[in-house]
């Protein structure tokens, strides 16, 4: 058993520690008992067998045939997508045709209209007879659509998925039934039409073209802008394949592209085969269960989701994904709903899924053509909504504009640099974009009479009413931007020029805003209506500049909240979500999970809906992929330097399995929880970073702590439950109270709950 040492303080105040001096020379433990000498995780999970039966618990399911696309099935691949649904006013099933790549290229009419994303097409499955019923599954562990439709006239037996840009589909008819597949192109018209009118000026795109290449059948789609999508398919038995590629400025590359596509594909079985390897090795690199079934399913779902909306290097995720329907946001939006939407890949451990930080580096030549010309030299940003290559401008400070969100997005980015300490993320991508975007607040940031730094006027996203001076959602992102370079520059050995400035802004910006209900929207301007966004709360969550370890802090951050969640009208399903974490935050897992179920309470304004996909006047994937991170900010957290192993785990939940989620430090934690008690926590590091553990153990249990080939590991008691422990890259480290436990992954007994789908 570890002896304890020193107590170094309690409140650690969301500043990173530096690595202890005295860990080196720490005391040698006693003796260990012979039981845990030599320990390993005993992984139940490791068989195809054991994942494909936890999964099946967690996979959708129909038994009746979903009217909307919010009821149906989904697949895609992080470029193509599709969604199954009955074919509005037809005895039809339809598979929506839609591609994250497709867009017009007249940046000329904004984002919404000029450079929007584009409708493709969709198929329809058109049965001989009427249809009667449906029963299909969405299975998760294959990622695969399969079951049976059934009409007066037969049965047709059904299997789908998308892999590597192709939808692969198996349709085969039983007793007097007949397979027909119909593609039907979709008008090359931004889906913000069901909300406005073209601007003016705008011209409709050219209609497409139909040629056949041998059995390949292909849509060929100009646009006007420049630039061609092309969708090619083919039909092969009870098998068909189909394949969307989009170029520009070439007005015929993806005409070429798509016809290979096709022409070269394997078969089915061999495309099947490619498809499960990757899901199944996929689904391995992190496990979590807990013992409420709709809840766990649904954060199942979500994993699934995002796999199927995002990987890294193709295009980042638009509000709607990558299935695009009838909407006002057919784009990508970039003052809260991009940095949500990527949030849950880092604990998750999919950092491959990352097409935000990818879709940053490449794109920084746009992000500096964004500010205005005369700050172009040092300085970089995005507007509010932008296509995939984040092309929209962005205004300057004291005219009211929104200015903040490459900022926010980058802190997306600097997560995972944390997640993983690649260094060449820090230093291609991190450090030159936010110098860049802090430079912007720079040229603006002048002197008062009270000494302190002042921001002139800008827009706290989306709040109805005049810009304010010294708006908190700035500020907070303004000094967690200063502190990030300095020390980034510190990491990468870099005696940057500016580093005295952003000194000296962190010592004299002026202080948030701040009245009797908390933090205010902008100095003179109170949170004084509702609002969906809790962009005034960014220095709580999720930037963790004001946390509930300065106890100075905590009434400040309490009555902001609940302020905030007070005024309700114009709350949005992330509001509960938002809610549901900066509870976690504070440690009250009961009061996390009741805002967090107010997302699925079916008597909601907007609630989850019945394939767990959000709808508001469209698509928007940011909130229910946003509740995963609420369940992981539950379960552990990781800022301020600690690792925080069951913070806000809700009573209701004694038993819970963590294994391998990855945190800052790139460590990668398991951890299980069994009657309400911690019985051990293990941490892997993948960087030698320092560990700082917050292990939840009982109070008054002295904490053992092995390294992976059973020696004492060097520990440090730093206070508060937490301990700095002394991990070398590719180590593990055991840390247990008591007897050795039982060291056993496995998903925990929950009671059955109704499947998400339409059973």
């Amino acid at each position: 058993m570890t002896s304890r040492r020193t107590v170094l303080g309690s409140a650690l105040a969301g500043a990173t520690l530096g690595t202890l001096p005295e860990l080196a020379q720490a005391a040698a433990p006693a003796p260990l008992r012979p039981a845990c000498n030599r320990w390993q995780l005993r992984n139940r999970m490791e068989s195809d067998g054991a994942w494909s039966a936890f999964l099946r618990r967690q996979d959708l399911v129909w038994h009746r045939l979903p009217a909307l696309w919010h009821e149906g099935p989904f697949l895609g691949d992080g470029r193509l997508g599709s969604m199954v649904y009955r074919e509005p006013g037809a005895n039809s099933i339809r598979f929506t045709v839609q591609h994250g790549e497709v867009q017009d290229h007249r940046p000329q009419f904004g984002s919404g209209w000029g450079t929007c994303r584009l409708p493709v097409g969709h198929l329809t499955l058109d049965p001989a007879g009427t249809i009667t019923g449906v029963d299909w599954r969405l299975s998760l562990w294959n990622a695969e659509l399969t079951g049976t439709v059934t009409t007066d006239k037969g049965t047709i037996t059904l299997s789908a998925f998308i892999h590597d840009g192709i939808l692969a589909a198996r349709a085969t008819a039983g007793g007097n039934e007949r397979v027909r597949w119909v593609f039907r192109p979709e008008e090359a018209i931004s889906p913000r039409k069901i909300s406005e009118q073209p601007p003016a000026g705008y011209t409709a795109n050219p209609p497409w073209t139909i040629r056949t290449t041998g059995n390949v059948e292909q849509v060929l789609q100009p646009l006007t802008g420049g630039g061609q999508t092309a969708t090619a398919y083919r039909r092969t038995g009870d098998v068909l394949l189909l394949s969307v590629a989009h170029s520009f400025p070439s007005d015929s590359r993806a005409a070429a592209v798509s016809l290979r596509k096709i022409q070269d594909a394997a078969s089915y079985g061999t495309l099947r085969q490619r498809h499960t390897r990757w899901w199944h090795g996929f689904y391995r690199k992190s496990f979590v269960s807990f013992p409420d079934q709709r809840l766990q399913s649904f954060h199942w779902i979500q994993l699934y989701k995002v796999a199927s909306a995002s990987r890294e290097g193709g295009p980042v995720m638009a509000t709607s994904g990558p299935w695009l329907e009838p909407t006002p946001w057919p784009a990508v939006w970039w003052n809260l709903n991009v940095q949500l939407e990527y949030w849950l890949i880092h604990g998750s451990n999919h950092l491959e899924l990352d097409s935000l930080a990818s879709t940053l580096r490449q794109s920084q030549e746009q992000l500096t053509a964004n500010v205005p010309a005369a700050y172009r030299t040092d300085s970089a940003g995005v507007g509010r909504s932008s296509d995939m290559f984040a092309d929209r401008g962005v205004g300057s400070p004291g005219s009211g504009a929104e200015v903040g969100d490459l900022t926010w997005a980058l802190h997306n980015v600097w997560l995972s640099y944390r997640h993983s300490m690649d260094e060449t993320l820090l230093r291609d991508t991190v450090f030159p974009l936010l110098r860049r975007a802090i430079n912007y607040y720079l040229h603006f940031l002048t002197p008062d009479s009270d000494g302190k730094l002042h921001l002139p006027k800008t827009l706290s996203p989306e709040y109805p009413v005049t810009p304010p001076r010294d708006t908190n959602y700035d500020l907070a992102l303004i000094r967690w931007g200063c502190m990030t370079l300095l020390e980034a520059a510190e990491l990468l050995g870099v005696d940057d020029p500016l580093k005295p400035r952003w000194r000296e802004v962190q010592a004299r910006l002026v202080p948030y805003p701040v009245d009797a209900n908390g933090f205010m929207i902008g100095a003179e301007t109170p949170y004084a209506q509702s609002h969906r966004h809790y962009s005034h709360l960014l220095m709580v969550y999720p930037l963790c500049l004001v946390n509930w370890e300065q106890p100075q802090s905590r009434e400040l951050i309490e009555k902001s909240v609940e302020h905030w969640q007070a005024l309700t009208g114009a709350h949005r399903g992330y509001s509960y979500t938002g809610a549901a974490s900066l509870y976690a935050m504070m440690g009250r897992g009961d009061t996390a999970l009741t805002y967090l179920r107010k997302f699925f309470d079916p008597a909601s304004r907007f609630p989850c809906r019945a394939n767990t996909h959000y709808t508001e006047a469209g698509p928007v994937i940011e909130t229910p992929l946003s509740a995963s991170q609420s369940l992981h900010d539950m379960l552990c957290q990781n800022w301020g330097g600690v690792v925080r192993v069951f913070p806000a785990v809700p009573s209701s939940w004694a038993d819970v399995t963590l294994h391998d989620f990855r945190t800052q430090g790139a460590f990668l934690v398991s951890a299980v929880r069994e009657g309400g008690v911690t019985r051990f926590v293990r941490v892997k590091s993948l960087a030698g970073e320092p560990l700082r553990l917050r292990h939840g153990l009982p109070a008054g249990v002295e904490p053992t702590a092995l390294l992976d080939d059973g020696t004492p590991a060097r520990v440090e008691d730093v206070g508060g439950g937490t301990l700095a422990i002394e991990v070398p890259k590719g180590r593990e480290v055991l840390v247990y109270g008591g007897e050795c436990p039982d060291l056993v992954i496995a998903p925990v007994e929950s009671e059955p709950g109704r499947p998400w789908g339409l059973p």
